[in-house]
């Protein structure tokens, strides 16, 4: 086991439990969350790109708090995106997105439904969504069990695990999907659950657990 495989696993030993405390939150949201709790994390997961998750997460607040997510027009949710790139498309794919999903959570039914089907319905149907954004907006309601969220900070760490050769400069989906494998068996063989590593990267690179 090399020197950064341990770090990793040091660093799990100590916020194992604040993880699966954030776990069991996002759970909730999947399984109790009204339309707006579980709209909100797709909003959120829409900004994110190129955007920094606090700003974004704070951009969801303030459209919540003004009684816009499910109301407001482009031009209203766009002066809330303070510090989102490209908060003028956002917004619309947010406005987009509310119109095709009103009643969200009945619409995908993601108890009973495949999760990969989902991710693929999300990814062909919500504009701004890749399979990172799907797989993180899955995650955050509680259904990232077996799915990885391959973004900038996740593929660094995968790198420096020996887990992938290189960072792709472009992740279409079956690279995507490639690494995804990559990353569930290395979970499996280092003994932390792919949604549990995901968080432990995220907190190795920022120095907290997020979103």
């Amino acid at each position: 086991m090399n020197d950064y495989i341990v770090e990793i696993k040091e660093i799990y030993s100590t916020i194992k439990g604040e993880i699966q405390s954030r776990l069991d939150k996002f759970k909730q949201i999947g399984l109790a969350g009204n339309d707006e709790d579980i709209f909100a994390e797709l909003v959120f997961c829409i900004l994110t790109p190129q955007s920094r998750a606090k700003i974004c997460w704070k951009a969801v607040q303030n459209l919540i708090k003004k009684n816009l997510l499910f109301n407001g027009n482009e031009n209203q949710i766009a002066k809330e995106l303070y510090g989102v790139r490209y908060h003028n498309n956002k917004s619309r794919y947010i406005v987009e997105a509310r119109a095709q999903l009103k009643n969200f959570a009945k619409v995908l039914n993601f108890r009973k439904g495949s999760i990969n089907k989902t991710r693929e319905w999300l990814v062909k149907n919500i504009k701004g969504f890749g399979y990172k954004e799907a797989s993180h907006f899955l995650r955050n309601i509680g259904f990232g069990e077996n799915i990885a969220i391959l973004d900038r900070h996740i593929l660094k760490n995968l790198k420096l695990l020996n887990v992938i050769d290189e960072i792709p400069k472009v992740l279409l989906k079956n690279k995507y999907l490639v690494i995804e494998k990559k990353i569930r068996k290395f979970s499996e063989e280092i003994n932390i659950s792919l949604n549990h590593l995901d968080l432990v990267l995220w907190y190795k690179e920022t120095g907290e657990i997020f979103k």
